[in-house]
């Protein structure tokens, strides 16, 4: 893998009216096989040409992503969709209907327009529509799809600010489209409508509850609650490798709220007295960890969404902080909390502790 050296532009942003001049400046990299970031309401993706083969695969280039690994393609209307797809069944458009724009991935039969980079190679497509003034400017200007994984190097935590990605990926992209924080912190919820009844591969910010009251029935895929997936080719972004990471090792700790503060008190006093420096995500108010280690606070256990908003600054937070080892509070897999606790296990690359 060669070495991208760029003078990444940085473009600051109005979220809600985003200026013209610059949308247009981002469109043109775009239109030209360049990489633009910009801002989704769940994390910075790092757009090119869904189109263009060899604009998608710097993608891989300037993130070290791994090839076999899909990319979501983002449209700016129901209209795109039909040209990336040979095939559109009525459940996905009464899903287009009730969630788009917002954080709902479809993975649908590949058109014959669609680059092999873009899929993997597989024989499905995954696409969504993002509920973000800036990004679905951008898309319209470019007149084209576009490809966009999250605007990180892989595997560490996603962007969800502009400064995220700069960190990461300054130098390596023509531009960065600075429109604020991400609102809702965590990808989209990725759904296979390619199976009889629809599987979801990522949970997201559209929870399996949401999706039974349109739908009916879905199923959801056990690696999508597991955290990871050890098949050859992985059905979605996300499914296959370890993800989220930030740079000290990550160990999740499951119970009941209580036992599970009691045990990571325990493992960071035992770390202390190695010698080593200590990290503990918290998701509660209450318990007083600031004797055991470096405590960031991510968001609160009764509220997920809060947690899935600032769960990824949080684990860059620890970067900063130069800990050691990192010591995560879980909480209960429902509706949103599934996404979260998804994107923690695929942090701790399996190594989950339960009490």
């Amino acid at each position: 893998m060669t070495e991208r050296n760029i003078a990444t532009l940085y473009m600051k942003v109005d979220p809600v009216n985003p200026e013209q001049k610059a949308i247009e400046e981002a469109a043109l990299i775009l239109r030209r096989g360049g990489l633009v970031a910009f801002p989704t309401e769940t994390v910075y993706g790092l757009g090119a040409n869904a189109l263009d083969g060899r604009a998608v695969a710097s993608i891989f280039e300037a993130k070290g992503r791994p090839s076999d690994n899909p990319i979501i393609v983002h449209v700016a209307g129901r209209e795109q969709v039909s040209a990336l797809t040979e095939s559109l069944p009525v459940t996905a458009e009464m899903l287009m209907e009730a969630f788009w724009p917002g954080p709902l991935t479809l993975v649908l039969p590949v058109g014959e327009s669609v680059p092999q980079e873009v899929t993997a190679g597989l024989r499905t497509v995954a696409v969504r529509m993002p509920d973000h003034p800036v990004a679905l400017a951008l898309i319209r200007a470019a007149g084209v799809p576009v490809a966009a994984p999250s605007a990180n190097m892989s595997g560490r935590p996603s962007p969800t600010s502009a400064e995220h990605v700069l960190e990461d990926l300054n130098g390596r992209i023509e531009a960065v489209l600075d429109g604020g924080s991400a609102e809702f912190g965590v990808e989209s919820t990725v759904l296979d409508m390619t199976s009889k009844v629809p599987v979801v591969l990522r949970p997201g910010g559209i929870t399996p509850e949401d999706l039974k009251d349109v739908l009916g029935e879905v199923d959801v895929d056990p690696a999508a609650a597991a955290g990871f997936n050890k098949e050859d080719k992985p059905r979605s972004p996300g499914m296959k490798y370890m993800h989220y990471a930030p740079l000290a090792p990550l160990r999740l700790v499951i119970g009941r709220p209580e036992a599970a503060a009691s045990k990571i008190k325990e493992l960071a006093g035992q770390e202390k007295a190695r010698g080593r420096k200590v990290g503990i995500l918290s998701l509660s108010k209450n318990d007083d960890f600031s004797h055991y280690g470096e405590v960031v606070t991510a968001g609160c256990r009764e509220k997920p969404e809060t947690v899935a908003a600032g769960l990824y600054s949080a684990l860059r937070r620890f970067n900063d902080l130069g800990v050691d080892i990192i010591f995560a509070e879980g909480l209960e897999e429902l509706g949103v909390g599934l996404a979260v606790m998804n994107r923690l296990k695929k942090a701790a690359g399996g190594h989950i502790i339960i009490v």
